[in-house]
């Protein structure tokens, strides 16, 4: 019988097919665990608002059921092998019962509260049984690798890295496009069972070559390293709670400002894993001498993309340079975990250190962060934490940092660019959150009020911020005080849906996002707005800052809570014009432009009423789902795209489409002017079931 080989010097009691079964395995549950969970967000993103903060609390989920998978796994070490296959087993068998991984529609929120709690909820339920069991199966694998070879497992480490890398490169990419999540949940549903039958079998495989009854086969033992020191575990914590705190921070960036996406998900993550996969593959790849020159231009990048001017459109360029900054921060955090990684026997100790460091990183932005700061701080304090780690890993190996004589200015300089570091980043969070009437951020993001102008003067005006993105702009003229402006001026697409009102018959108008409530100067006596807002704060700076809801002589009613879903639950409203305007970020939420979401909107429109969608957008696309949405309801889908001078006062650019019956294109007048979509017929449409960002980037 053919084994392996065995650098420890005891007898092996394994074969190569063992070997096989335990990588096979290791793989199968990496790649299940990193393939749920862009499947899973991506279904319940439509019933929370398709904010970025949905991914966020996702990935505060993962990685607290990492933890506790990784704490299990430490705790079923010290049991018997036998107690351990059987308790595993049970685990496994119990975890079957809540296939396929669907989540029930009961979650879904009735109100517009904070729903951080009910996502964590909806997801112990739905995913949290098989996730616990895929959490436990690399460090468990490992350590019975590691006893029953006697050999360093740490390779395995990085084929479940890489397994996890592939799962989330593959999901956008491959899984995405091609099919519906309902399909994707069956699918992984019954991977995931193929999995359980693997791993028991590698459980009991573990059992049965540990049994001391077996006495042809000699017991294999590993000597016991010595245990670290409680200032190691925390340096262990830290670095990982640093690389964690960067990943969901960059996210969150790009989620906020483009669009909360699968890939722009993955991406980070990705990027994340494939330094776990250099850094525990070979101690060859992490080298300070190479890593640490990039950090310093990475903090650099990283700094510069802090200051809201520096942000160009150029998407493709600030994803790379983005990604590439996160590349060399973790490959740093990680290399240096890789550095004082412990002896084999202390291996599921190590992971439970690592995973809580993990979950540090999520719990502070996924819960503390956005009810603690009115900004994003948490990205500038984790620049700071990787610049200080950095540092002080450096003066902890300080006899290896060259001559004697030149280590006080190697000191010097290196004390001075941290805290030169930490002043100027603290100095531009000072910046961004200086200069505003108002800030506040809660689940849905960040709002600011800020006065462009002096108030005397007659190009002054106020505008409300989400994030980087104008959400609603009111001129200080009394003059201009109640003239719709920018986005929804005279001259844009709801301009022209507005003007083709008949005379003097009062309109009812439902508008699904708030904003500084810039329609309302639309209004007239007699009219009805019913506003749909998910975000309560954008309700309470709407009233409290702007006018424009105070000064409308049309009736206003506001409807706290998911536009969609709230139409969803209401009876046909009778709308004569609806205003599809909300965003997150500066992208349409998907599910706010599905063909159920469409079907939901006609239902409470009036014959021949308009359907209005803002799609202004710096990187997206969104004519083609508009067209193929019209098309399916027997609509004309007319686009109005208004470009703005530069010395423009009352109008920004912005592009509008009007879904409207193909009898009043053709009569109104006011709609003449828009140019009526061609048919995209290669594009597929997409529903609740099936939706493809990649495919409308610009």
């Amino acid at each position: 019988m053919t084994t392996t080989s065995n650098p420890t010097g005891t007898t092996p009691t394994h074969t190569r097919w063992d070997a096989w079964l335990y990588a096979l395995t290791i793989f199968i549950s990496a790649f299940l665990l990193f393939q749920v969970q862009p499947m899973i967000a991506k279904m319940i993103l439509p019933w929370f608002g398709g904010t970025s903060a949905v991914w966020s609390t996702c990935m505060l989920f993962f990685q607290m059921a990492l933890l506790l998978g990784y704490v299990y796994a430490h705790w079923l070490h010290a049991l018997p092998p036998r107690r351990q296959a059987i308790v595993h087993s049970c685990l496994l068998v119990l975890s079957l019962a809540v296939l396929p991984v669907l989540p029930n529609a009961t979650w879904k929120p009735t109100d517009a509260s904070d729903p951080s709690w009910l996502i964590l909820g909806l997801l112990s339920v739905t995913i949290g049984l098989p996730y616990l069991a895929l959490s436990t199966t690399s460090p468990l694998l490992q350590s019975w690798y590691a006893r029953r070879a006697g050999s360093v497992p740490y390779r395995l480490f990085a084929l479940s890295n890489f397994a996890s890398m592939l799962a989330l490169l593959s999901y956008p990419i491959l899984i995405e496009p091609a099919f519906t999540v309902r399909t994707q949940s069956w699918a992984w549903s019954t991977g995931y069972a193929v999995f359980t039958i693997s791993c028991a079998a590698a459980a009991w495989i573990a059992a049965r070559g540990q049994d001391s009854t077996r006495k042809n086969e000699p017991r294999v033992t590993v000597p016991e390293g010595p245990a670290p020191t409680a200032a190691l575990r925390t340096l262990w914590i830290a670095l990982a709670a640093c690389a964690s705190t960067l990943l969901l921070a960059v996210t969150t960036f790009l989620t906020s400002d483009i669009a909360a996406i699968p890939f722009l998900w993955v991406l980070p993550l990705a990027v994340y894993l494939i330094t776990f996969i250099l850094c525990f593959e070979s101690n060859k790849i992490y080298h300070r001498g190479v890593f640490y020159p990039l950090l310093v231009g990475a903090l650099g990048c990283f700094a510069y993309f802090l200051d809201d001017d520096s942000m160009g459109s150029n998407m493709v360029l600030i994803i790379a340079l983005l990604a590439l900054s996160l590349f060399v921060c973790c490959m740093v955090c990680h290399g240096e975990l890789a550095r004082l990684k412990p002896h084999p026997s202390r291996l599921t100790g190590y992971y439970v250190m690592i995973s809580i460091g993990g979950a540090i990183g999520g719990l502070f932005v996924g819960l503390l962060a956005p009810n603690v700061f009115n900004g994003y701080h948490e990205f500038p304090l984790s620049l700071g934490l990787c610049a200080g780690l950095a540092a002080y890993l450096l003066f902890r190996d300080w006899d290896n940092v060259g001559p004697a004589k030149y280590r006080q200015a190697v000191a010097f300089v290196l004390i001075t660019a941290v805290v030169g570091y930490a002043t100027y980043v603290v100095k531009v969070e000072r910046y961004k959150i200086s200069g505003y009437k108002a800030i506040a951020r809660n689940f849905y993001g960040q709002l600011r009020v800020e006065d462009d102008g002096k108030v005397t003067e007659p190009d002054a005006y106020r505008k409300l911020l989400h994030g980087r993105i104008d959400h609603g702009i009111q001129m200080h003229d009394p003059k201009l005080r109640r003239t719709p402006v920018a986005y929804f001026c005279e001259a844009s697409g709801i301009g022209h849906a507005m003007q083709a009102r008949p005379v003097g018959v009062p309109w009812k108008v439902g508008i699904v996002g708030l904003g500084a409530g810039a329609l309302a100067p639309y209004g007239k006596p007699g009219d009805t707005f019913r506003i749909y807002e998910i975000n309560p704060l954008v309700l309470d700076m709407a009233n409290e800052w702007f006018t424009y809801l105070k000064d409308t002589p049309a009736k206003v009613e506001v409807a706290l809570g998911d536009g969609r879903l709230v139409l969803e639950r209401e009876p046909s409203q009778q709308f004569d014009l609806l205003v599809m305007d909300a965003f997150s970020g500066d992208s349409v939420p998907v599910h706010l432009i599905t063909k159920e979401a469409f079907d939901t909107y006609f239902r409470h429109l009036k014959p021949g009423g308009i359907l209005a969608v803002n799609t202004s957008n710096r990187y997206l696309d969104l004519q083609p789902v508009m067209e193929r949405a019209a098309t399916a309801f027997g609509k004309k889908a007319i686009n109005f795209d208004y470009w703005a001078k530069d010395d423009e006062l009352l109008c920004s650019s912005s592009s509008w489409v009007l879904l409207v019956d193909g009898s009043l294109a053709a009569s109104s007048e006011a709609l003449k002017t828009g140019k009526v979509l061609t048919p995209f017929t290669k594009f597929r449409m997409w529903t609740d079931d099936f939706s493809n960002m990649l495919s409308i980037l610009q």
